[in-house]
């Protein structure tokens, strides 16, 4: 039976319905991501028990710029035993969190089960505790989907708004873990396509969860940003050729980190090979930790944090090398995926960059971080936001530079392999349906 309201009042309640949600979907993941972070600090201080070794961490989560023990090597043994579970629980063909959300997406909502994504979540829990190469955000990306999860069961939802809610959801738990709302939410909207291309509808209801989630998030841990920077200075225009160089240079890298992600087959990575592929990446980076320097455990943030302080110099160009190597050798399985990996791996370089080249080290890790996350992730939008959002607005010129260089320059490809080249290919926009999603 047909409503008696006119359109432009129905439209406007479906329009304030969808805000309401989001904003309630918001403080529900912010809520959730509080136990997220609970939880995580125990998983670490569990995996420093094992390992005896904790690498610095950033600032805004409440890290030390300092890092703790040695790291054992009868810790390290359970390296490999743990990149092999992790190998395992994730399913090789839905990938990491964030190739899990997008690949739902595009698939007109058709997300993995409630049992996969727990098992994905405690995956991230185990590989981020050990000191394996994922950062936490991945963790808190599957937390976000498993928000959205819980409201669509507690509220009645058509196909349309679970796909923006699942979305929004994601945008929610990024923010809070990155203290970059607007940013997170831009990402998320961002991160679909390797083209330079946005979901509209999707900008808005991420932008109100992501702020919800991020002041629920807040009342508990505070709203100081991830990094802590010293005051950036807009850089003097002699030194743009510098910075430059800087981005190019972390372009460089990302393009063939991309390029080395393809030297283990797909068929390794998705048959019974992958949970021994798990195996051996653990034990090189045991290996690594053991032998060089135990520096390549963790996401690298709190590396990136140091770095931006001053305190690394030229070493941080060691340490990137070590990351990027790891970065390409777990892709394939799904470790390195997400945000925080490529900031460690761009943040790092651009620091070790700029001292050498004898420039501001804090500006240079930024550049760096938002040219190899543009490169990795598609995202030079998002990327320029995180470095305004954790380093100021003087960030603003030389970052949208940085990302601008590094999109036009490393093509369409990435590392998020279930993301489309353009809006055209998703099966959302493929064309007009028979019947509605509602329906």
């Amino acid at each position: 039976m047909r409503s008696p309201l006119p359109r432009a009042v129905l439209n406007r309640l479906e329009t304030g319905r969808l805000v309401v949600l989001s904003v309630l979907l918001g403080a529900l993941v912010g809520g959730l991501s509080i136990i997220l972070r609970l939880t995580l600090d125990a998983a670490v201080r569990l995996g420093t028990l094992i390992t005896d070794y904790a690498p610095p961490g950033t600032t805004g989560e409440g890290g030390l710029m300092m890092a703790f023990g040695t790291a054992a090597p009868w810790g390290l043994l359970a390296l490999p035993l743990l990149g092999a579970l992790y190998a395992w629980l994730v399913p090789a063909r839905l990938g990491d969190p964030l190739t899990q959300l997008v690949r739902g997406y595009h698939a007109r909502g058709q997300w993995p089960g409630p049992l996969v994504q727990v098992r994905t979540l405690l995956a991230t829990l185990l590989a981020y505790g050990s000191g394996l190469l994922i950062g936490r955000d991945s963790a808190f990306t599957m937390t976000g989907q498993l928000g959205a999860r819980l409201m669509q069961r507690v509220t009645r939802l058509d196909a349309v708004e679970v796909r923006t809610l699942t979305l929004a959801g994601a945008a929610a738990a990024l923010g809070a873990v990155l203290h970059a709302p607007l940013a997170a939410a831009i990402l998320i909207a961002e991160v679909l396509y390797r083209r330079f291309e946005f979901e509209f509808e999707v900008v808005m209801p991420c932008v109100l969860a992501a702020v919800a989630g991020t002041a629920v998030y807040g009342l508990a841990f505070g709203f100081a940003p991830l990094l802590a920077f010293p005051d950036v200075q807009v850089p003097a225009s002699t030194q743009f050729p510098a910075f430059l160089l800087v981005a190019l240079a972390a372009t460089l890298l990302g393009w063939l980190s991309l390029l080395a992600c393809r030297v283990v087959p797909e068929a390794w990575s998705e048959g019974r090979f992958r949970p021994l592929l798990g195996l051996i990446f653990g034990g090189i980076t045991a290996a690594a930790a053991v032998f060089s320097t135990p520096a390549v455990l963790g996401d690298g943030s709190g590396w990136v944090q140091l770095s931006a302080a001053g305190f690394m110099g030229t070493e941080g160009l060691g340490q990137s090398a070590w990351r990027w190597l790891l970065l390409a050798l777990g892709a394939q399985i799904a470790l390195g995926g997400g945000v925080l990996p490529s900031v460690g791996v761009g943040g790092l370089l651009g620091a070790g960059l700029s001292s050498l080249l004898g420039v501001d080290t804090a500006t240079g890790s930024m550049v760096g971080a938002v040219a190899f996350l543009t490169v990795t992730l598609n995202v030079p939008l998002a990327a320029t936001l995180l470095a305004v959002a954790w380093g100021g607005d003087t960030l603003l010129p030389v970052a949208l530079v940085a990302s601008g260089v590094a999109h036009v320059l490393s093509g369409t490809s990435g590392i998020v392999p279930s993301q489309l080249q353009a809006r055209r290919d998703s099966a959302v926009h493929a064309g007009p349906a028979w019947l509605p999603d509602s329906v």
